[in-house]
């Protein structure tokens, strides 16, 4: 007998229109943010700063596509290049990582360089909007399918839109462009006092705009209404087109 997923859209769909449930879980994931909740989890040792359930559906989307490439801005202490390296060493094959921040620590980029998974890891220093260094990518990207894009650096709206027009073409059909930390535009602005992105300045606004010129694209939705707690509401992107 052929294996069964128990995976029920039609029940995943009725939760994600569940006023009362939507509304608790975003009330959780405010509160968590108090606490730095993000902060508390690491992978194979390095700090991940990320919501588990942000990285189960990666690992979804990972295991389901078996990227050639991925792609992320934004590295911090590097723990997922790290996560993302050791799902394509269980899946086998040549995949590799690359990483992009306009600064790599060099603590991180020491320990970084020490894991067991840099193998699978390149790491560039520079601005990510930057049009040389968005040439360097696209060479590394060139024959490479599938790609998976990931951006998570600064997350204000014309840095986020322009890292989505400069590697947006980059992502394979059937392939993802994860925005990260779309929910900045959901959340009070206390929480981004001292930052520069806020409500109305946020990756959401900058998947929007980017989305009314773009078709290549478009938002799963069921990812965030499976998840509940989620960094990126509608910022799951599936490529449809070539």
């Amino acid at each position: 007998m052929k294996p069964t997923d128990p995976k029920d859209p039609e029940m995943i769909a009725r939760m994600g229109a569940d006023a009362n449930v939507t509304d608790l879980s975003h009330k959780l994931f405010i509160e968590s943010c108090r606490y730095n909740y993000s902060y508390n989890f690491s992978w194979l040792g390095r700090p991940i700063i990320q919501y588990p359930q942000d990285m189960m559906a990666m690992q979804e989307i990972i295991w389901a596509i078996k990227p050639e490439l991925i792609i992320e801005t934004g590295i911090a202490h590097g723990g997922s290049l790290i996560f993302y390296a050791s799902l394509l060493e269980l899946i086998g094959g040549g995949g590799r990582v690359l990483g992009i921040d306009i600064e790599i620590r060099p603590h991180n980029r020491a320990a970084i360089e020490n894991h067991p998974m840099f193998k699978r890891i390149t790491m560039l220093e520079g601005s990510s909007v930057d049009e040389d260094m968005a040439r360097r990518v696209h060479d590394m990207a060139r024959g490479k399918k599938p790609v998976l894009v990931v951006l998570d650096s600064n997350h204000t709206h014309g840095h986020v839109l322009r890292e989505m027009q400069l590697y947006g073409p980059l992502v394979t059909r059937g392939s993802y462009l994860v925005v990260f930390d779309t929910v900045v535009e959901d959340m009070p602005d206390e929480f981004f006092a001292h930052r520069p992105w806020r409500k109305g300045n946020s990756p959401k606004t900058a998947v929007h705009e980017f989305l009314k010129g773009n078709h290549r694209f478009r938002i799963d939705k069921e990812i965030e209404q499976k998840l509940l707690l989620t960094v990126a509401p509608d910022g799951y992107l599936k490529c449809v087109e070539d």
